[in-house]
Formats: structure tokens, sequence, C-alpha cells
């Protein structure tokens, strides 16, 4: 195989700026189709889309049937069209409220050749993709490391002939899949590892046994990719900068890169919704490289790769390795232009019109933009104004007994995936109108909502497990490495990154009060993200297989927010959040002693329409302040606001005059409303005690009211203090 690109880069890059202005004949403004002897060179134009997710609009969707015409024009005889996965499930509402057959129907429309399964094609279930699904497509959903009580679900590979050339196109899906999808739908179903199931098929294809198929090129679209940030058709030297060593330190894109065998000529990836056109170094084959190419998202991008073969050698060149921006071309000249995209416009509109009569239903009303962060799917580690208002949902849905007597919600990162904007869209006619499809668009997995008891300590372990790690407990070194859970404004925390894996969270709060670690808490969530039903946990939360008493609402996440906001009308955005970092915290201070401490996490600022704060204070339990720092904002590389932070100084005291060391509450409280509790081991001095408030010993109430011995309702008041092991009244506090 001799895969070093004839062009130079310069020239790749070149072909790579993207679709032009098109007016009468619509023209891709890349360079002319490569030039090569017919008789002894065969040409592949590979054009790749991923993680569609159902994104039907009557514009953007025929611009995008036009980019891949004006590509297919080019090779008319020798293109092959394929996706990575995720075409269906999370989709938007015109797709979701029609159970994403109009989706279905545009890519047939299109001329899909073939598709890797991706995990959201398995949100109905197994049973829903092999069947209703599987009848509906007219190209091949390839899976070839996912089997059904130990029988391949569909077909692993799918052979294309092209100019004379046999093109075996294999897919695959990520084998986290199962910590992904609601566990019910997928009993019995094992996702194995994609490297390894796709060898094993390029192998079989590349042995001279004609029993098997034979291929000349081979394909992997594996649905599963890095997390790097790069900007479209970013140099060569800057992708291998960013790349080569997110391939090299492991994890499920390193194997791709790195352990794919050099059979396989040509990588397309999903999944992560990023985007990248690599030239990666084939592993065993010194000096080669191979196309290693992600296209963004939701039709956004178009990959293509074009392959010049020889017929005798079956040598394999690369010309062409870019990501195509969808054209802006108008939607009329693009279907004179292309009877493909005039039949996907056909499909798109009568779809449209059918949702439009679905989903225009006003179902709520907001007082301000209640989002998810910017770059959403790529900042699942951020606090958002969506998931708390989600969160808080799940709570105040699945409080009364009945429907499973919660305390608080928990929502998953990625299990909120739209924002409720405040500014009138078409057809409103006033602001702050919520439609059902915005609502949709807001929670389009539709998981059951159920409720399970855990224990303060499990809550703890859930809470440290956002620094992600496998069901072994290994930790996550590429990829998602910390998910940000959405609590109810209920819960507080705080926590210290810098502190050992599961040494990192302290101070949780409910209503105000420290939990303890055998206190029994009701949690709302999803399906999904607790793994009911014989299921595993969502999103790698593996403590939640410790909790008992599961009980399903009886409630879908949809139904349950279209009753909250009836329930709610006006509902406004909350900037406050629901932890800090806090570092720098002593284990024990003398009374009186100055503590200075960095204080990170203040602001939800990339959640639309919030502000830094300004300041930061600390209160003692009688709601004195005893020390301040001022917030420093940090911003991102393009100038936006992250985060902020601020060094606080504050000076703990005590009642207590005994010389006896023991918690005492304090409260962090920001300009934006927030109001962290937490403890902090203070060693009295042995002065005849002075009358003050807040007499108690250990505060049991955060928020300074609590008196005598601290209890609560909660537990015993003393709740967990700083750090893990450390004695606090007698149990062992685990942080």
């Amino acid at each position: 195989m001799n895969t070093k690109a004839k062009r130079s880069l310069a020239a790749g890059a070149a072909c790579a700026l993207g679709v032009g202005l098109l007016v009468s004949t619509p023209t891709v403004a890349n360079a002319a189709p490569i030039t090569v002897d017919p008789t002894t060179t065969a040409v592949v134009n590979l054009l790749h889309f991923n993680d569609f997710h159902g994104r039907l609009d009557a514009t953007t969707t025929v611009q995008f049937a036009g980019t891949i015409e004006q590509l297919r024009a080019d090779y008319p005889e020798q293109t092959v069209l394929l996706s990575g996965g995720d075409n269906i499930g999370a989709s938007a509402f015109t797709s979701a409220s029609q159970g994403d057959e109009p989706t279905i129907e545009v890519l047939n429309a299109m001329g899909v050749d073939a598709a890797a399964v991706g995990n959201h094609e398995f949100d109905k279930g197994v049973d829903d993709l092999t069947g209703r699904v599987a009848d509906l497509i007219e190209f091949p959903y390839l899976s070839a490391n996912v089997t059904l009580n130990g029988a391949p679900i569909g077909p692993a590979y799918e052979l294309v002939e092209i100019d004379g050339i046999t093109v075996g196109v294999v897919g695959a899906v990520t084998e986290f899949t199962p910590s992904l999808v609601d566990g019910s739908g997928i009993v019995g179903v094992e996702f194995g590892d994609p490297v390894a199931a796709v060898n094993e098929v390029a192998a079989a294809l590349t042995d001279g046994n004609d029993a098997n198929g034979e291929a000349d090129v081979i394909v992997a679209e594996i649905h599963e990719g890095s997390q790097v940030v790069l900007p479209v058709n970013a140099p060569q030297e800057e992708q291998q900068a960013l790349l080569g060593p997110d391939a090299a330190a492991g994890g499920p894109f390193g194997e791709i890169v790195n352990g794919l065998s050099a059979d396989v000529d040509v990588i397309f990836n999903g999944h992560t919704h990023r985007t990248y056109s690599w030239l990666a170094p084939v592993p065993g084959a010194a000096g080669e490289t191979r196309p290693v190419v992600q296209s963004n998202e939701y039709s956004n991008l178009v990959g293509q790769v074009v392959l010049a073969v020889d017929r005798a050698s079956l040598d394999v060149s690369v010309e062409v390795l870019t990501n195509h921006a969808r054209t802006t071309a108008p939607a009329a000249d693009l279907v004179a232009a292309y009877p493909r995209v005039a039949a996907v416009k056909e499909i798109v509109d009568a779809a449209v019109a059918e949702a439009a009569v679905i989903g225009n239903v006003e179902v709520g009303t907001i007082s301000g933009p209640i989002t998810v962060p910017a770059l959403s799917n790529g900042n699942r580690g951020e606090e958002s104004t969506a998931a708390q208002m989600v969160a808080n949902m799940y709570r105040d849905q699945l409080a009364p007994e009945g429907r499973g007597g919660a305390d608080i919600g928990i929502v998953n990162p990625g299990g909120v995936r739209d924002s409720l904007l405040y500014a009138a869209t078409a057809p409103e006619t006033e602001d702050g109108v919520v439609r059902l499809a915005e609502a949709n668009n807001v929670l389009p997995f539709i998981n059951n909502l159920w409720t399970i008891t855990m224990t303060g300590s499990e809550l703890d372990l859930l809470l440290e497990q956002q620094w992600q790690r496998t069901a072994a407990g290994e930790p996550l070194t590429s990829g998602r490495t910390y998910l940000q859970l959405g609590l109810s404004d209920n819960v507080t925390y705080v926590s210290d990154p810098s502190r050992p894996l599961d040494d990192r969270v302290s101070d949780i709060a409910i209503d105000g009060v420290f939990v303890t670690p055998e206190q029994e808490i009701r949690i709302a969530s999803a399906s999904f993200l607790m793994g009911v039903n014989g299921g595993s946990p969502g999103d790698n939360f593996w403590a939640f297989a410790e909790g008992t008493d599961e009980r399903d609402s009886g409630l879908v996440d949809q139904d349950a927010l279209l009753a909250y906001l009836a329930d709610n009308p006006r509902l406004a955005p909350d900037y406050s959040v629901r932890h800090v970092d806090i570092a720098g915290l002593p284990e024990v201070v003398e009374a009186g002693a100055e503590v200075s401490v960095q204080v990170s996490l203040i602001d939800r600022i990339r959640s639309l329409g919030a502000e830094a704060s300004t300041a930061v204070e600390v209160l003692d339990a009688a709601g004195a302040v005893v020390g301040s720092g001022a917030v420093t904002v940090v911003a991102d590389a393009g100038g936006k606001p992250l985060s902020t932070t601020a060094a606080v100084t504050f000076t703990p005291g005590t009642a207590r005059q005994d010389g006896s060391t023991a918690p005492e509450a304090f409260v962090l409280r920001a300009s934006n409303g927030t109001l962290i509790p937490f403890q902090v081991q203070v060693t009295a001095g042995t002065a005849a005690p002075e009358p003050g408030p807040g007499n108690g010993n250990g505060n049991g109430n955060a928020y300074g009211h609590g008196q005598g011995n601290g209890h609560s309702s909660h537990g015993n008041g003393n709740g967990w203090g700083h750090h893990k092991g450390h004695h606090r009244h007698g149990h062992a506090s685990i942080r």
C-alpha cells in the first residue's frame, strides 16, 4: 500500500477552502477533477458525513444534499457516499416528532451507500434498529462489533464496485455504547472492540478467499474519534502536532489510529463531533500515511478523500483530502440542477409542514434565556442554566410520593441537547414563548424518569465519578475525562481537582444542610443515567448501580418537562452555580488565623445572559462577613469569558473557648447569587467564652441557622468536611 499523497498538502488545503457562491450552474470552488490514465488507474471519490442527528431544515438540508451533489458531479460514476453514524436519534423536532422517518427518507434520496451504526441508532433499542429502521433504509447499517445473544445484528461490511475497483466499507460503533443509551433496549447486546472487529473483517477481505468477498480498497467507518479541537482543514503540521499526541496517549482514538491494520486505507470517524483531515502514520509501515477524517456535525461539513488506485498493483494514493463547508448556494439553484436535491427538498418540505402543525403549540413561557453552554457538544464539563432547569424539573415532577418521593434531581451532561431562547422566533409574536418543538429539542431522547435511593456516601462517589473512569475504576486519560452533572438548586458541594482521584468532593449539602454518609436520599433522573431495568449506568456514573428501591415514575422526560413548564409560567434562568472549586483549604486552622484560598468556577458565564460576578464573600454561621476576594475573569483563546476565579482571604472563628477542634460551617457567597456552604476544622482558644451568635457545635444548617448541637432532619448536622479519612465526631468522614 502506498498512501503518500502525490499532491502537496498546500494544494489539498486550497481545495478545502470551501464551496463558493453558486449562480446558474452550481460548481464547487475546488480543484478540477484529478486526471489519470483510465486504462492504468482507477479513481475512487469517497464522501463522508457524521452525526447528522436528524437536523432537517428547509434550507440547510437542501444545501447539504447540494454540496454532496456538487462533489459527486466531478466523479459521477466513481463516488461512494458514507455516513459515520448517529444519523437518527437526539434529533431536532421536525425529525423526532415523526420517528426520524423523514431523515431516513432524505438519506435514501441522497443515495447513501453505507453507514456505520452510531450509539444513537440504539436510542429506541436494538429491536427498533433491526426492525422498523431496517425496513425503512435503502442502505446497509454496518455493525462489525455488535452482536445480540452472540449473533451479528446486521452486516459488518459492504462491497461497492467503483471504476473496476472493489471498495470494502467496514462499519463499527464505540464500545462505550452501553453507557450512552438506555440499557433496557439493548439487553443481550454486546459491543466489542471496534478496532479488533474491523481488523478481522479487513483481513477476511484481503486473504484471497473469494468466498468472503475481496476488496481492493478498504475504508473503515468507526463511530468514535478524537476530542481535539482544530479549525477546518488546518495545515497538516498543525493537525499532526495535536492529533499525533492524542493518538499516542491511547484511548479509543489512539487504538483506532495505531491499532487498525495497514490493510485499512482510509479511516472515517464520528461520535465526538470534531473536525480533522489528518494524514496519520500507518502502523508497521514506515513512511506511509493514510487519511483519518471526521466532519463535525449536523451536516455542517462533508468530508472528501479522492484515491487513485493502480489497477495492476492496487497501490493507493491520496489525491484529495479535505472537509468542505456546506454550500450557501440558493436552494432553488440546487434543486434545479440536481434531481436528488429536488427529491430531498420535497421530503423536507413535507416533514417541516407536518412538524409545524405538531410543534407550534405553545407549552410554556420563560422570562429569560435558559441555555446550554457555548459549544455544548464539546463542553459537557460545564454547568448550564438549561441542565440545572432540567434537574429541577426532575426533582419537582417526581417529588410526590406516588411518583417516587424525590429529594433532588440529577441530569447527565449530554442529556440536555438544546436551549430555550427568549427572543421571539417565527411563528411567535412575543418574547418568552416556548413551543412544543423547542421543548422537544431540549430533551429529545424520550427517557423514562425514575427515582432511586442512594446514601450520602454513594452520592459522594457519584460526584467523584464526574472525573471519568472505566467500570474497573481506571481513570480515562483521553476523550471526555470530566463530565459535569446538572444538579437541582437545592444541592451544593465543594471540589478540589488538585487532590487525588476520589478525594476531590466535599461538603455536599441538600437544602443547606450537610449530607452525612449514612443519610438516604431519593434521586430523580432519567433511565439512561441510572441504568435501571437491567442496564448499566449511563456516562460511566457507576455509583448508580449501588442505589436501591428503583421506581419508575410512569413519566417520560418530555411529558414531565411539558408539565413543569405549565406549572412554572415565566420560568427564569438561574445563574447561580451548584459547586465551586476551592484549593488551599487547610485541614485544621486556629481560630482567628487568616486563611487564603483560591476559588474557581464561580460563574456559569457561558450560558446566554449570564454576567461575571464581581466579588466573593465568606460568611460565618451567624451570617457575618469574615472574608472576601475580588473576581478575575479568565478568558478563552477567542476572548470570550470562560471562567471566573478569586483569591479569597477569610478569618475563621468559633464560639468555643475550650481548646477543642471541631468543624465550623461557613458559606461562600458570590454576587451572582451563589451560596456554597463548606466546613473548616477550627481549633478554639482557651480563654473565657464571650457571648455571641452561632453557639452551636457543628452548625447543622450550613446557611448559619444551626443552634444547639447542630442536628437536623437530614442527619447528624456535622456532615463531612475536608478530607476523606479524617475523623469527625466519632465517624470516619469520607469528605
